[in-house]
């Protein structure tokens, strides 16, 4: 990769990490959706394993979870088919505050003009754009898997006596699906960037593509449909040729005059 790019990668990541406030508030909803949460499913499951909500979810589970016990079968319905969904609402909340901010907060700072000044064109400019956000939204994904998987571990062998296994759903949401949604989001959050005339204005549109996720998260609670490997593969591969002809149409129509309107 152009040592340039490289440069403004690692720009863009720095400015992110090192402002503690900004920082913080991007691990917050993560660490609700993947501890807070999940945690007090294990906790009702344990303590009111009778509730009709949970003995609901047993209706969902599938047939070779019949033979284990209830609170177990139940959470590893929780851990495997439903918490994999919202792997694919971090990567997008995650990745629109920064790539809300990546153009438009140059102009704001006043340091666009400083950037195009570089050794790079502005198609180049762009790809390190998106490449910054993608890896800041995977790498965001990956602690919040490593924390949840570790906290749930924890509290479903001191609560039950026993571990749950993670499925190889978890592959294909984290090596795929997630990565594919993640740059599709990003592709279309930072070329809304350079059009846009405010950080607000550029976050508002980022908005709007969570809702077909959010639309997925409330069908796998409400038991419409759980994802198996195999829609999730369908998925992943849907994503990934979107992702790669968003990502191709953008930097073809990327130019100069977007930017300095």
């Amino acid at each position: 990769m152009n040592q340039g790019v490289n440069t403004v990668i690692r720009k863009d990541l720095r400015a992110v990490t090192s402002n503690r406030r900004l920082f913080s508030e991007l691990l917050i909803v993560p660490l609700v959706l993947t501890v807070v949460l999940p945690s007090i499913f294990v906790i009702a499951v344990h303590f009111v394993p009778d509730d009709p909500d949970i003995m609901k979810l047993l209706e969902l589970l599938p047939q070779s979870s019949a033979g284990a016990g209830v609170e177990l079968a139940i959470t590893g319905l929780i851990f495997n088919y439903i918490l994999p969904v919202f792997f694919l609402m971090i990567p997008i909340m995650s990745a629109s505050i920064m790539a809300a901010s990546s153009f438009v907060g140059e102009k704001e700072k006043h340091t666009l003009e400083t950037l195009l000044y570089c050794p790079l064109s502005v198609k180049q400019i762009f790809q390190a754009k998106v490449m910054a956000a993608f890896l800041f939204s995977m790498l965001v994904s990956l602690i919040s898997f490593a924390v949840m998987l570790a906290v749930l571990e924890a509290e479903t062998f001191l609560l039950m006596g026993s571990l749950i296994v993670p499925t190889v759903n978890w592959l294909v949401i984290l090596l795929l699906l997630s990565p594919a949604i993640s740059l599709i989001a990003v592709t279309l959050i930072v070329r809304g960037s350079a059009k846009a005339q405010s950080v607000e204005e550029s976050q508002q549109g980022a908005v709007f593509l969570i809702i077909p996720v959010l639309l997925l998260v409330v069908g796998q609670f409400a038991g419409v449909m759980l994802l198996n490997v195999w829609i999730l593969l369908g998925l992943s591969a849907v994503c990934a040729i979107l992702a790669c002809v968003l990502l191709q149409k953008a930097v073809r129509r990327f130019t100069y005059e977007m930017l300095l309107k």
